[in-house]
């Protein structure tokens, strides 16, 4: 297993785009812990090298928005379809092992870091402020450890789990560990280090990071309250709650309303929900920790719709995900009797939501384009164009609409971040874990005087999109359909929803998708839905143990189904 792939007395650091916010990234290859444990950029470098495993999945090839009901990739070839369409399996796992590899590089640096001699450089003048980093390392590897750690327990249940350097024959012998005993090493290790770390680093007087450009990038108090509460949100989900115990339910609500009241301490709030991406999306209100990827035009040029220059099309919206965006004026789904849905104006008076995330037919999008959307079939952009969006949607959130890719005028990519915790995601996690544990939409306690509703009512009411409150009085059935619906609206294209219905264990929603087939008559358009079956088995909740890793080291059992 991969467990093996940094081995003592060797660390590889790799190149990552900087910005001059950023973290200060070098390129160099550094041997033995002398050479790392004695300089103070080498022993940057090498911490540098943990961060660097950061994940991140914006919309391109691979992006799980497609191997969910969020979206269907257009172009059959793409592996991203192996998720649903059988092909999925040990030898062909989408593996996330490479995640151990960042695992060994933060246990090598918090079993050799002690041992550190930075004596040489006690002369110099900076000398206390780089010890002052130094000692923070520690605390900022065990969060990074940590939350490695969560991405493997997520989508394999079990797992091989250490916080050693194991030899080759140590870790090809390693057995897997109960997941509820990773999450709980997870929690406790959130709450460990989340007083040692900073607030932000912008503010900090006596350390090597407030000098010149305070490193932004690095991971906060913030984000160890954060990975915490989602931690036992998933703890507490169905798929490892099968006893639907709700201590597990309290716990988690318990951890999400300390974020709510973390970032009502620091000054975080919800903002325009168009400022959760663009160049600058890390200096939004909501913000709690966020990946830099760096500038690109990659994001564009695989989701900018076919028909425009250099435009290759990709992860194209469905009908599901328009389907959840309500009505505006109402607040009711479009189905609703008296929603004021209008069949021959579809996308008139929805939840403003969705104009900000999916392009439709007749719009001008991106800006860049002289021309308005032909989605239709025989359109500039439509089908049966090879490419052309299957679903009757292309892509808005997360892209960069100004970013011109004609050959002429372009003008190269410009900076994408990934949006790893934002305060949004808290009052949905709040309101689902309240919601589980009083057992009503509208029930309150002393620990809870926030009601699940009235958590939901948050988020529908940021300042640019004023949906209708949630009623008091839903059903439990009702609030339940509602939560989904907004949480997929609101996180829409971040990374949860294929996790979610997983760990809700609600996997049939995902045999069937909705496309949109838009057809031109005369100056109007027809609009008709057509199902598209997708394969799903209840294994999927899990994914399978690379078979590549499973003959290395036989003790790795297989999760049930993928044998």
């Amino acid at each position: 297993m991969k467990l093996k792939n940094i081995f003592l007395g060797l660390a590889a650091l790799f190149v990552l785009a900087a910005c001059s916010e950023e973290m200060d990234y070098h390129e160099y290859t550094v041997y033995g812990k002398e050479y790392v444990f004695t300089d103070f950029t080498r022993t940057n470098g090498f911490v540098t090298n943990i961060y660097s495993y950061l994940d991140d999945d914006l919309p391109a090839e691979k992006s799980l928005c497609s191997a969910c009901d969020e979206a269907e990739n257009a172009w059959s070839w793409a592996g991203i379809h192996d998720y649903y369409n059988g092909a999925w399996s040990p030898l062909n796992s989408f593996s996330l092992w490479n995640f151990y590899t960042a695992i060994r590089a933060a246990n090598y640096y918090l079993e050799e870091a002690p041992n550190a001699d930075f004596s040489e450089l006690m002369f110099d003048k900076d000398y206390q402020a780089q010890m002052n980093r130094f000692n923070r390392y520690q605390y900022e590897v065990r969060l990074l450890r940590a939350y490695y750690y969560f991405n493997l327990v997520r989508a394999y249940g079990d797992v091989p789990f250490t916080t050693k350097v194991l030899t080759e024959e140590e870790a090809n012998n390693c057995l897997r560990t109960p997941a509820d005993s990773v999450f709980a090493f997870i929690v406790n290790e959130c709450e460990a280090v989340a007083q040692m770390l900073p607030v932000e680093y912008s503010n900090l007087s006596d350390d090597a990071s407030s000098s010149g450009s305070p490193e932004t990038g690095r991971v906060n108090r913030g984000m160890a309250l954060a990975l915490k509460a989602r931690t036992l949100l998933y703890q507490a989900s169905p798929l490892f709650n099968p006893d639907n115990e709700m201590a597990r339910w309290k716990s988690a609500a318990m951890a999400s309303k300390e974020v709510i009241d973390y970032c009502d301490e620091q000054g975080i709030s919800l903002g325009k929900y168009t400022a959760l991406w663009g160049t600058d999306n890390w200096k939004s209100s909501e913000m709690i920790f966020v990946r830099r990827v760096g500038e690109t035009n990659a994001i564009e040029v695989y989701n900018y719709p076919i028909g425009l220059e250099n435009g290759h099309s990709g992860n194209c919206p469905t009908q599901n995900l328009v389907d959840a965006y309500e009505m505006k004026n109402t607040g009711k789904a479009w189905d609703e009797p008296q929603s004021g849905y209008d069949a021959q104006k579809p996308y008139a008076n929805r939840d403003p939501r969705m104009e900000m995330t999916i392009a439709v037919n007749g719009e001008m999008w991106p800006e860049t384009s002289a021309n308005p959307l032909e989605i239709f079939i025989g359109g500039r952009n439509g089908l049966p164009i090879s490419g052309a969006s299957p679903t009757g949607y292309y892509l808005k959130k997360y892209l960069d609409g100004t970013t011109d890719l004609s050959s002429e005028t372009g003008s190269g990519g410009k900076r994408h971040n990934w949006v790893t915790f934002r305060l949004g995601e808290f009052y949905l996690n709040y309101a689902e874990a309240v919601f589980q544990f009083l057992g009503s939409p509208d029930a309150t306690s002393a620990d809870f005087t926030m009601s699940a509703s009235q958590a939901v009512n948050v988020i529908r009411n940021r300042q640019d999109v004023k949906m209708p409150a949630l009623p008091e009085g839903l059903s439990n059935s009702e609030f339940w359909t509602r939560y989904q619906r907004e949480r997929m609206v609101e996180l829409a294209f971040e990374g949860h929803r294929f996790w979610d219905v997983r760990r809700w264990k609600e996997g049939e929603q995902l045999k069937r998708i909705v496309r949109m087939k838009i057809t031109q008559v005369g100056d109007t358009y027809q609009y008709t839905r057509e199902i598209k079956q997708r394969s799903w088995e209840d294994k999927m909740y899990l994914f399978p143990i690379p078979d590549a890793e499973r003959r290395k080291n036989p003790k790795l059992t297989q999760n049930p189904g993928w044998e």
